[in-house]
């Protein structure tokens, strides 16, 4: 027997939305007093990233089938929310470990999974899946080779995934799918195949550790079939109605859940300096001019989070109910992602003109704004993803359409 059927047939008690909202609140003391300090190294701290895992945060998404807690999109979002708004970079490197390790449990053969798992959920994984290396089949599996950028929480990884266009088995030609696109696979391989380039000098997200990586030895390194997959693959193996959402839904809700906690925060610093500061021209909270705005942008941001909340809250819903979420409410989940980086990049700009030079200072107010403004240049919020989004909703797919990563097939 497996061991994922193992742990199937014998299931745990797991913790509920409110006790990872318990786990948190200890936790959040923590985060916030060691925030500078990840800023400056470039990358969360020990202690922080100990205490994350220890309390289950990394894994709230994982399968029960790999004895992870298997939370609902929606509530496993409000975690990631308040997590965001106290440490963007925290929170992305949340984000990117349950949605990387969820769509391994999900898709990688039962081989891969009794190696990822042999010792529980408790894993962390980070790399790019967007295609940057390449693959050349050979027995047994690919040999990979390449160099990949932006492998958010790397520097506590475990296990790293990546990945890579498909070639033929000379390495030369790339191999074209069906659907007209090469073909791209990603693969996992542990940590200790990678070396890391050390050139994490960026605007924003600077305590994720983002940094660019290459194979650690060799031009070429071995990665066995049941540890890939194909990257527009379709049923997942396992995880239950709710990995149906795959690698679209998953990465989405990822950047989803970040974005309305990074953009809460900048609004709630900007009042903090606001409520205070008097200048020449008097009191700023008593500027109409200012109330004005203020109210708009605090209107649409609260708008989109209330889009992004009740597209997540209604597929979390469906799959509770054992059913696949439809093709429009996966357009849904990219629209409502990418309208609320729209919206916090407008909120973000508008803070930061507003405090008349707060967010200049080494403070959370610029930290969030960088943030912000890093977090909108996901290849995810992609106009051409739009695009699709708009095809969906006008009914042009063919009947039994799917979202893929970066569109609909048919």
């Amino acid at each position: 027997m497996s061991l994922f059927v193992q742990r199937a047939a014998k299931p745990l008690a797991t913790p509920t939305a409110a006790e990872f909202h318990a786990r948190l609140d200890a936790l959040l003391p923590l985060i916030e007093s060691r925030a500078s300090e990840a800023e400056r190294q470039g990358y969360l701290t020990d202690d922080v990233v100990a205490a994350l895992r220890e309390a289950g945060i990394y894994t709230m998404l994982f399968p029960r089938d790999v004895g992870g807690p298997e939370l609902s999109p929606f509530d496993a979002m409000t975690v990631v929310e308040r997590l965001s708004y106290v440490h963007a970079s925290a929170g992305w490197c949340v984000i990117g470990n349950n949605m990387e390790g969820t769509t391994l449990a999900i898709y990688i053969e039962d081989g891969g999974i009794e190696k990822v798992f042999a010792g529980g959920p408790d894993i962390t994984i980070a790399g790019n899946g967007v295609p940057r290396g390449f693959a050349r089949p050979v027995d047994g599996g690919y040999m990979i080779r390449g160099n990949w950028a932006y492998g958010s929480g790397i520097q506590h990884a475990e296990w790293v995934h990546s990945g890579c266009f498909v070639t033929d088995p000379s390495g030369k030609d790339m191999v074209i799918g069906e659907n007209g696109q090469p073909r791209i696979v990603v693969t996992h391989h542990p940590r200790s195949t990678i070396k890391l380039m050390g050139n994490w000098d960026v605007l924003g997200l600077r305590a994720t550790g983002s940094f660019d990586y290459t194979l650690s030895e060799g031009d070429e390194l071995f990665v066995p079939t049941d540890m890939t997959y194909d990257f527009d693959i379709g049923a997942p193996r396992r995880g239950g109605v709710q990995g149906a959402l795959g690698l679209a839904g998953y990465s989405a809700w990822a950047h989803s859940g970040w974005a309305v906690g990074a953009g809460r925060r900048i609004l709630d610093e900007l009042v903090k300096v606001i409520v205070q500061r008097q200048d020449p021209f008097g009191k700023s909270r008593d500027s109409a001019s200012f109330k004005f705005q203020f109210a708009q942008v605090e209107a649409r941001f609260r708008a989109a989070r209330a889009l992004v909340h009740e597209t997540w809250r209604e597929v979390s819903e469906t799959c509770a109910r054992g059913e696949t979420p439809t093709l429009d409410q996966m357009t849904m989940i990219k629209l409502s992602l990418r309208h609320i980086h729209d919206v916090i990049s407008d909120v973000g700009t508008f803070a930061h003109r507003a405090a008349r030079g707060a967010s200049l200072h080494n403070t959370p107010m610029q930290r969030f704004y960088r943030d912000i403004h890093s977090g909108t240049q996901h290849i995810l919020m992609a106009d051409q993803i739009v695009e699709e989004c708009g095809r969906a909703l006008l009914g042009l797919p063919a009947p039994g359409s799917q979202w893929t990563v970066f569109g609909v097939t048919g």
